[in-house]
């Protein structure tokens, strides 16, 4: 079968990303895809046919994921008439900038741009326990059987990524700064989709991204040892114009150019004004935010902030009064940001977690004002990319234990999410087994639906 992937003798594929991810490109191995007979696919592939939908409103994504799920009550879901046992100390919600739009009280910054956002309130799935939740929250597909689907991430680094003709050395599937963990981001699709995370501290200066900044080695240290590695390597000099050679020089210069070069400064944040760094917050989340904002700027379309912390088991509300503002800080500035650079109309921002908290507060020791999960009802909130601003979706039940109006279900949301990216939601990925697998599931599936968010797409 023929195929436009290249790989050596035993079978081995591998991407520049790939090289990048596993250390290939360090200044010991630069040269070791030749080593091996490895040859690196190429930056870009032939673009797909495309689907007969609407024209994309929408370029990119950042999902900000609240890793271990956030409260629905103490955000953008309060029910102050619920009585202490469910609203804690935050019992007092703050009117937005939209007229009958009110959201928790530590949130005061995102409140004046609630004309930006869209709150879905009745976001459900029923699942309680973290990766089968994370899992179906972030793929469209209920857990169990025998394929692991790919997260949206990874289905746009296919649909807007290599495969479609991306160009950027920048892989187009970011996570900022450490993977998720809860489930294999690329599924079926393979390690080609899988996101590059980071590592590192965004607030940090320098910000040692993996593979591309190494603390303590200056950018003249790192063209020292470039030099030194020419210097020594007299086999390759006396091979130019061998095929494996070249191709292993080309991908030096593009390593270097990540490391050294200009494609590798959209990682370096000391080059933006300190007025705005101060304005996303300097702690590692608004920094991640700001970072977020220089990636799609320079036109990568996917890009997660995994954002820890929301797993509030124990002693909830301290943890929440000092997560809630450090949430509003950066998250109003990112939306700010992207208008004022006129990102925000081709940007979906997609804010939530895998679950909700329990609107029940447990007071009793361990727990101590604690929170568990809770997958019967939580919110989720979009923003700008197609989105309609200044809406809610679907409400929850008096005390935000069950969803009462206009249930939203995972794959509802990424289906709407896809469309406004020229993504068609219908059509199919590329199974290993040639299988015809859709994008999102429907009611063939077996599952429930609450359809495409038409109300504010």
């Amino acid at each position: 079968m023929k195929t436009d992937r290249n790989t050596n003798s035993d079978g081995i594929t591998l991407t520049r990303r790939d090289a990048l991810r596993v250390g290939l490109y360090g200044a010991a191995g630069l040269m070791l895809p030749s080593w091996l007979g490895l040859k690196l696919l190429p930056a870009s592939a032939p673009a797909e046919a495309a689907a007969a939908i609407p024209a994309p409103k929408a370029k990119a994504v950042i999902q900000i994921w609240m890793w271990g799920g956030p409260s629905h009550l103490d955000t953008f879901d309060p029910k102050p008439d619920a009585g202490k046992d469910y609203t804690g100390p935050f019992d007092k919600p703050i009117a937005t900038n939209v007229d009958g739009i009110q959201i928790g009280q530590m949130l005061p910054l995102l409140a004046k741009q609630a004309d930006k956002l869209a709150i879905i309130r009745s976001m459900t799935h029923g699942i309680n326990g973290h990766e089968t939740a994370s899992y179906v929250t972030q793929t469209g597909r209920m857990p169990g059987g025998r394929d692991v689907f790919p997260s949206v991430g990874a289905v746009v680094s296919l649909k807007k990524g290599y495969d479609a003709g991306y160009k950027g050395l920048v892989p187009p599937y970011i996570v900022v700064t450490a993977p998720q963990g809860r489930f294999s981001e690329a599924g079926f699709l393979g390690l080609r989709y899988k996101p590059f995370a980071t590592g590192g501290d965004p607030n940090k200066t320098p910000f040692a991204v993996e593979g591309i900044v190494t603390p303590g080695i200056s950018p003249q240290r790192q063209q020292n040892r470039r030099q030194l590695l020419h210097a020594l390597d007299t086999f390759g000099r006396r091979m130019k114009g061998n095929r494996l050679i070249d191709k292993a020089d080309a991908d030096e210069r593009e390593a270097y150019e990540m490391i050294l070069g200009d494609a590798g400064k959209v990682f370096d944040l000391s080059q933006e004004d300190p007025a705005l760094r101060d304005q996303y917050g300097r702690r590692s989340f608004g920094q991640a935010c700001l970072l977020a904002r220089r990636l799609v700027q320079r036109g990568v379309p996917y890009v997660t902030i995994n954002y820890k912390g929301w797993d509030t088991h124990k002693q909830h509300f301290p943890a929440m009064r000092q997560k809630l503002p450090e949430l509003d800080v950066g998250m109003s500035a990112l939306l700010q940001d992207l208008s004022d650079h006129g990102l925000l109309d081709s940007t979906i921002v997609w804010w939530g977690g895998e679950f909700g908290r329990t609107p029940k507060v447990k007071w009793d020791a361990p727990w101590n004002g604690g929170r568990g999960h809770h997958g019967k009802v939580f919110s989720t909130v979009v923003a700008g990319g197609g989105f309609q601003g200044g809406q809610v979706i679907g409400a929850s039940d008096a005390r935000g234990v069950e969803v009462k109006d206009r249930p939203v279900y995972p794959w509802d949301l990424i289906a709407s999410m896809y469309e406004l990216l020229g993504i068609d939601p219908d059509g199919t990925l590329p199974h290993p087994q040639g299988k015809i697998v859709r994008l999102t599931p429907s009611a063939v599936d077996g599952v429930k639906s609450g359809g495409r968010l038409r109300e504010i797409m």
